[in-house]
């Protein structure tokens, strides 16, 4: 995973950290989905851990340890809507320097699916938080049909789905920005090589492992230097204070909550299948 400039200020380009020098972040805050939770780089204790904590640290002021406040008001499952009504107001009204918001993919698998909404669900999330003076990181979501292994029409309509769902949060950004005259969004692209690297997923191939947790964390890192925020550590990028994963809980998992899952949403999206494969046939049977 590499780090995308912003899409409204193309002068920002991404930085080696740690960047010692800048305006610190005292107040980090993440939004979203089961990704900002962090799913997928599980904890010793139990619990998740994710790239929030990461990134924290790497804020954090040597000289005062713990300087930085972490706010995660992400919930598993949230949808862009969801996060807009649910987690923006509170994240905003509690006077963050930095937000991440990490939210799309759940809508990408439901059935009522609308780039539309989503496109005014996110720039209403962004125009409230920049005009409580935060800087905003989102992202732009990978071809995830190339690391999740789904049936061809499933795959084809996923992929449709998150090129559009992209399509709406560039839109989006560019709304917010019109609409309050800041610039201060960031983008980190996962469409790149190292997205697609298998050891980056879980066992679900939906959210990220404990390595691709720390690529998260190294480019928000990134684009907060870029963007003139000291980030005095540096994010490393070998397992270190995570649970490790067995080859028997990853078989469990399949069985226990994988299988079940993609039955579920193989029947939202089942409509969309079909008119894939629908569409599918009228083309090859058109004469040449």
């Amino acid at each position: 995973m590499t780090v995308r400039p912003s899409v409204v200020d193309p002068v920002l380009r991404p930085v080696a950290v740690p960047h010692v020098t800048g305006r610190p972040v005292r107040h980090l805050v993440l939004l979203g989905d089961s990704t900002a939770v962090g799913l997928g780089d599980p904890l010793p204790g139990g619990g998740w851990r994710g790239f929030g904590p990461l990134l924290r640290d790497a804020l954090d002021d040597p000289a005062h340890p713990g300087s930085v406040r972490l706010d995660n008001h992400a919930r598993t499952g949230a949808r862009m809507a969801d996060a807009r009504h649910g987690q923006v107001p509170a994240a905003a009204a509690s006077g963050p320097d930095v937000v991440v918001l990490c939210a799309g993919m759940n809508d990408t698998l439901r059935s009522d699916f609308d780039p539309a909404a989503i496109r005014r669900d996110c720039a209403g999330s962004l125009e409230l938080l920049l005009r409580a003076g935060a800087t905003v990181l989102l992202l732009r979501f990978h071809d995830h049909t190339r690391v999740w292994p789904l049936p061809g029409p499933l795959q084809r309509a996923l992929a449709t789905r998150i090129a559009a769902l992209n399509g709406a949060v560039d839109r989006a950004v560019a709304d917010a920005v019109a609409a309050t005259g800041r610039s201060a969004v960031g983008i980190l692209d996962l469409d790149t090589a190292g997205s697609y690297d298998p050891a980056a997923w879980s066992v679900d191939r939906l959210h990220p492992s404990e390595l691709g947790h720390r690529l998260l964390a190294r480019g928000f890192a990134a684009l907060l230097g870029a963007a003139g925020f000291v980030v005095p550590g540096e994010i490393g990028l070998d397992a270190a204070g995570g649970r490790e994963v067995t080859a028997w809980q990853r078989g469990a998992w399949l069985v226990v909550q994988g299988v079940p899952w993609l039955v579920r949403r193989s029947r939202d999206l089942g409509p969309v299948m079909l008119r894939g494969l629908v569409e599918g046939a009228r083309v090859r049977t058109v004469p040449a």
